[in-house]
């Protein structure tokens, strides 16, 4: 184990830690490649161990710094190293060194950064060479004309307001308790180097049509002069498929005969090989992967509205899934790790996850489209929170946003939706969530809705209300209730549950541990979880077509998780559970 010999670093805090913190290793730090749905050959990873400093914010660059940073983790986390806050009054900032490969002479050279909350400037070399705002999606710069010598300093400055600002932020608030965590600041997603031609893709959009039997494949190429082509390879396991043929940036639709449809069941994936052509030699290769599957609706016998699958009724149901870490907050310690809470959803019954107000790294919605777990992604909330005590958010008024609150919350909702958009996993997206920050629901959702026509839309979950989109999102706690139902569009469930079960040894704090109901023991967990199922599956023959249940784990002062927030208990019988979530989901075929 590197611990030892890493005097520099080691996790942070008292608090309680997965696992997988003691396999995190400081020479090795989540050495997965980050992109799997574009993938290329060569790459350099840059996580590890990087100098930072925290000081007040409108200052140059420092000259020294405070000490060592575990970079993807962010500073408040105890497997940074650091685990200090840094508040909108100050800025973060990084510093590293690193070499370019030899044998990548004559490539431009890409910066990835996987993702960084919220205000990000970048150095090369003592150059400012760009920019970034938002928190949730991978962002990119040339670097190649500011490199120089041998070694390239790389220096990341970082403003985060956290909820002084009305960017999104999910549950992050700076003086966390109850339903409300920790601040995430700085980098929390891998940073990378990546060299390729001057022609090269920069992006694949994928989507299918299993009515017409299509892929249509979008291969976006940057340096494409007129005559480059695009040439695709569609691949069943060893199996070819097809091979097509286009112009550099127009859009391919490939026919798949006796398409193998994906689902929770069978997730089958096809592999697709890209190449950019250009004077008959290949400027550039990916690999990729799409699904043949379509969400839809449609209206039963018995004149409910149905969230269908591949033109069958599918009853949706998963946890909410907030995502969150003891030791890493945002950021779980491995890949292993980040994948644990997938199979256990598995392992439960469910077919469906809401990530809730939070956007993960893409290798996580690899491994739903892998493993066969329907995503409803909710868009992160930002700007003004509910009074949720005086259920203002049932009244129809709407948050009148700034101009530039508006303009921040569009710029990352399109950005969230356009790189998340070839995951086939995600079958539903969810602007708003409890009235936290809604506003202008009706033009939000019909613009969420025009910019993706391949899936539903879940305009806000749990209210305020609008006769928009494809979806009316009741929430009820702790117990499921049908207590409005549309006739003319899904009804679904969209939080329910939250049943509490403090395990001492195995808390984020002492007291003041938050659930909707509180339980001894597991089998009272279990006892009142089938209650609650049992109540659930006769409202879904009458009404409700999907249902989430909250939640995965425990977080920080939430105790009503399936599992402990260090993942260590499971505070439910999984089998018990697996029966019971097998009929709920059966229930509206019966």
């Amino acid at each position: 184990m590197a611990l030892n010999c890493f005097a520099q670093w080691k996790p942070q805090g008292d608090k309680i830690k997965t696992k997988w913190a003691e396999q995190v290793d400081p020479k090795n730090t989540l050495p997965e490649y980050p992109r799997p749905i574009m993938e290329r050959n060569q790459w350099k990873n840059l996580n590890g161990l990087w100098n930072y400093k925290i000081q007040p914010a409108g200052q140059t660059a420092p000259k020294g710094y405070d000490g060592k940073i575990l970079v993807p983790f962010a500073v408040e986390s105890s497997l940074s190293g650091v685990m200090k806050t840094v508040g909108s009054e100050n800025e973060l900032w990084y510093e590293t060194t690193f070499t370019v490969d030899n044998s990548w002479k004559n490539k431009d050279i890409l910066l990835h950064f996987g993702a960084v909350d919220w205000k990000t400037e970048v150095y090369i070399n003592d150059i400012k060479i760009g920019t970034h705002t938002g928190g949730f999606v991978p962002f990119t710069f040339n670097i190649t004309p500011y490199l120089n010598g041998k070694s390239q300093k790389l220096v990341v400055k970082v403003w985060d307001p956290t909820n002084d600002g009305t960017q999104p932020r999910g549950k992050q608030v700076k003086n966390p308790e109850s339903i409300w965590y920790t601040p995430v600041t700085g980098i929390w997603q891998t940073v990378w180097l990546e060299p390729v031609s001057k022609k090269h893709f920069t992006n694949l959009r994928t989507t299918p049509d299993i009515d017409r039997n299509t892929i249509s494949i979008k291969a976006e190429a940057e340096g494409a002069n007129e005559g480059d082509l695009v040439e695709i390879t569609v691949l069943d396991g060893s199996n070819t498929i097809a091979v097509e043929k286009a112009v550099a940036g127009q859009s391919l639709d490939i026919v798949v005969n006796n398409p193998k449809l994906w689902s929770p069941d069978s997730p089958f994936l096809y592999d697709v090989k890209v190449k950019l052509i250009s004077r008959g030699k290949v400027a550039d290769e990916v690999k990729s992967y799409f699904a043949m599957r379509k969400i839809s609706s449609k209206r039963d016998q018995n004149g409910i509205v149905r969230i269908q699958l591949n033109n069958k009724d599918c009853f949706q149901f998963g946890p909410l899934d907030q995502g969150w870490w003891p030791d890493g907050l945002y950021t779980a310690p491995t890949d292993e790790a980040l994948k644990y809470d997938l199979v256990r959803t598995k392992e439960l019954g469910f077919n469906m996850i809401r990530k809730h107000v939070k956007v993960e790294p893409e290798r996580w919605y690899t491994h739903c489209d892998k493993m066969g777990i329907m995503v409803w992604q909710d868009m992160p909330s930002g700007d003004e929170g509910p009074i949720w005590q005086m259920h203002k958010y049932f009244e129809g008024t709407e948050l009148k946003r700034t101009a530039q609150s508006e303009e921040t919350y569009k710029k990352e909702w399109r950005e969230i939706m356009d790189h998340l958009y070839s995951y086939p996993s995600i079958v539903v997206w969810v602007p708003f969530n409890e009235a936290w920050g809604q506003f202008k629901t009706v033009e939000i959702t019909e613009w969420t809705k025009n910019h993706d026509p391949s899936r539903l839309v879940n305009s806000s979950s749990g209210g305020n209300h609008f006769q928009t989109g494809d979806m009316l999102d009741i929430h009820h706690y702790p117990g499921p209730e049908l207590k409005l139902y549309d006739a003319r569009r899904i009804t679904v469930l969209g939080e329910y549950g939250g049943i509490g079960f403090p395990v001492a040894g195995h808390l984020w704090q002492a007291d003041k541990n938050w659930g909707y109901t509180q339980f001894k023991n597991t089998d009272e967990t279990t006892a009142k979880y089938r209650e609650y199922a049992d109540q659930l599956i006769k409202q879904a023959k009458v009404g409700f077509s999907a249902a989430v249940y909250t939640q995965t784990t425990d977080v920080e002062g939430e105790v009503n998780g399936f599992m402990t927030y260090d993942r260590k208990v499971d505070k439910m019988n999984f089998s018990e559970v697996n029966k019971i979530n097998k009929e709920v989901i059966n229930s509206i075929n019966n």
